[in-house]
């Protein structure tokens, strides 16, 4: 079976007086074998599940143990014992043209147990084959031919060029949606394009408005220096934890530097990717992005048939040749649920750090004990969301209560109060925005709806837990009320020298004032001063000044002038600076104009 297509299944439909001839037998016989490749194809994907190690011998030759795989059509590899083979006696060796052979089995059919025919149709044939028995082929060909094997198009990742020559392409690649509140992967490629000897040294700062750096700050400084071959190198960044679906990575104006053998090289001009922040989870995005695949796209995807071992490196001679070493980091697997429990066993051996998280459990050295953090050490601030079940047409008079919820500020006195929280069209800003109430939302009548409830917080300060209660004071057509809690310790009194450092906190503008031409974008960096980084909130604070997004990138107006920008911490307004845009017309601009009229 060449094709990956299998549908539509077919299969014999019987009826009084049919006449069966061979090709309904084997009409019958493919019905069940595509309906079980096609499931193993769907379910399991191609790899090996067991076995088909590669074992070098000798510099000659290598023995392949047993082992089952199952290819991207479907179908079961099984070799039932080990082979020895000199790799010269391999399919395909006379046909390699490089060191680098990749060895591969696939899937092979071969007739036997001879039987005299009666009704032969072939009058020079006096036999035919009774059986067709399931076997496998061994081959090795050039690496670099299964290097361009048909991948189905992805929109899992975005990105694109950083810089390109004759000699190198630097490049970067990090996911398009991206989860709010968790960290995410930035891979920077390196591809040497040529052969020429050459040393790469590249340096650039990208500007992250949604994402924070390890030191907090929301740009990301990339070096790169004496790069000579192939490299990938990996940063971790933390996503804001508000929703964004319209933000973007930018270059720097102006930080991109490029030197070859070092030799100065025009970096290029400044580029954005975009991308968004969803409030979900990683499962959820490669979930949907691994099972969004359609039929059509999944039957070109891959090399047909093959299972790929081992890469073998060869050094070659006139006369002979000899195996350097092989390679099985290729090899694909596919995860059984009867190995499954033993694959948390071995997993189990080792810790999971994650990138500066400050993991405790992988820190830990040897013999130390996880220490709990006591009431005076823990954060005298949280806040979250909790949504309240009210159900299809509440009534007034009707009790609701929340499930408890850990505030995170430890045992002890705390004080949680709650506000109703909703979306609202803003004229001022012309786009959507997030309000809270705190009191009695009915004032405000939010988002045009009459929302008539009291409210009370019960604190369970022996457990750091609290439970929040509604009673509806008029009937209410919503499923669900959205609230935001915020909780206080209380333990004790401030002392001087803590309020002192608190009036010592501030945050300033990297650069407060900056020139632009009309609607340019400009990425507004914030530094803190004696605090940790935190959420902040952009606004314009004059009507038809520009845009400014959630995560600081302003565009300028069509109008010069002088603009101002007020940022302030999102849970702690009084925390503020301003920043300032000189909007001017550039000459080109200008000319336009002149040329228009």
């Amino acid at each position: 079976m060449k094709s990956k297509e299998y549908l539509p299944f077919s299969r014999n439909r019987y009826y009084k007086g049919k006449m069966l001839t061979s090709a309904d037998f084997e009409s019958e016989q493919l019905y069940m074998n595509h309906k079980r490749q096609f499931m193993n194809r769907m379910i399991t994907g191609a790899g090996i599940v067991c076995g088909l190690n590669v074992i070098s011998l000798d510099d000659q030759s290598l023995m392949i143990e047993s082992g089952v795989a199952v290819d991207d059509m479907g179908r079961e590899i099984v070799a039932d014992s080990s082979v020895v083979k000199k790799l010269s006696a391999v399919s395909g060796f006379e046909s390699l043209q490089t060191g680098r052979a990749a060895l591969c089995i696939r899937y092979q059919e071969k007739e036997t147990q001879p039987v005299y025919a009666i009704s032969r149709q072939d009058s020079d044939r006096e036999f035919e084959y009774n059986r067709i028995e399931d076997g496998y082929e061994l081959f090795v060909i050039d690496a670099e031919k299964l290097e361009g094997e048909v991948e189905a198009e992805t929109e899992f990742y975005t990105g694109g060029v950083l810089f390109e020559n004759e000699d190198f392409r630097v490049s970067l690649r990090l996911p398009f949606h991206i989860c709010a509140g968790h960290y995410v992967k930035l891979a920077v490629e390196v591809v040497k394009v040529s052969d020429v000897r050459a040393a790469l040294d590249y340096r650039v700062i990208l500007q992250t408005p949604a994402l924070a750096a390890p030191d907090g700050k929301r740009e990301l400084a990339i070096s790169l220096e004496g790069v000579e071959t192939d490299i990938i190198k990996e940063y971790w960044m933390l996503a804001q934890s508000q929703a964004c679906e319209d933000t973007c990575i930018m270059v720097k104006a102006g930080s991109a530097a490029v030197l070859i053998n070092d030799v100065e090289c025009p970096a290029g001009a400044g580029v954005s990717y975009q991308l968004n922040i969803l409030e979900t989870t990683p499962e959820f995005l490669a979930a949907r992005e691994m099972n969004r695949l359609s039929l059509e796209l999944l039957s070109v995807e891959g090399a047909a048939g093959v299972i790929r071992l081992a890469d073998i490196f060869l050094v070659r001679t006139e006369a002979a040749y000899l195996m350097e070493k092989t390679d099985e980091s290729v090899r694909r697997y596919i995860p059984t649920l009867a190995s499954e429990w033993k694959r948390l066993e071995y997993t189990g051996c080792f810790f999971q750090k994650l990138p500066f998280l400050g993991n405790r459990a992988a820190e830990r050295s040897e013999g130390e004990q996880e220490v709990r953090k006591s009431p005076q050490e823990l954060p005298g601030i949280a806040t979250g969301i909790v949504e309240i079940p009210i159900g299809d047409h509440a009534k007034k008079g009707d009790l609701c209560f929340s499930d408890e919820i850990m505030h995170g500020l430890g045992t002890g006195n705390v004080y949680v109060t709650i506000g109703y929280e909703y979306l609202e069209e803003d004229t001022l800003l012309e786009r959507t925005t997030k309000a809270t109430v705190y009191g009695d939302p009915y004032l405000f009548e939010p988002a045009g709806q009459k929302v008539a409830v009291e409210s009370a917080v019960k604190v369970l300060h022996d457990k750091g837990s609290f439970v929040v209660g509604l009673k509806l004071k008029a009937n209410i057509d919503m499923i669900v009320l959205t609230y935001r809690w915020v909780a206080v310790r209380c333990d004790r009194e401030r002392s001087a020298d803590e309020m002192e450092t608190d009036n010592s906190q501030s945050i300033s503008v990297v650069t407060p004032t900056v020139i632009l031409g009309t609607r340019e974008k400009y990425f507004f960096q914030v530094e803190y001063h004696n605090m940790k980084p935190c959420s902040v909130t952009y606004a314009l604070t004059e009507y038809d000044s520009g845009e400014i997004s959630a995560d600081g990138i302003y565009t300028a107006p069509s109008v010069e002038g002088v603009y101002e920008i007020r940022i302030y911490c999102t849970d702690r307004p009084g925390i503020h600076t301003y920043a300032y845009a000189i909007v001017k017309r550039k000459a080109a601009e200008e000319t336009n104009d002149l040329s228009i009229q």
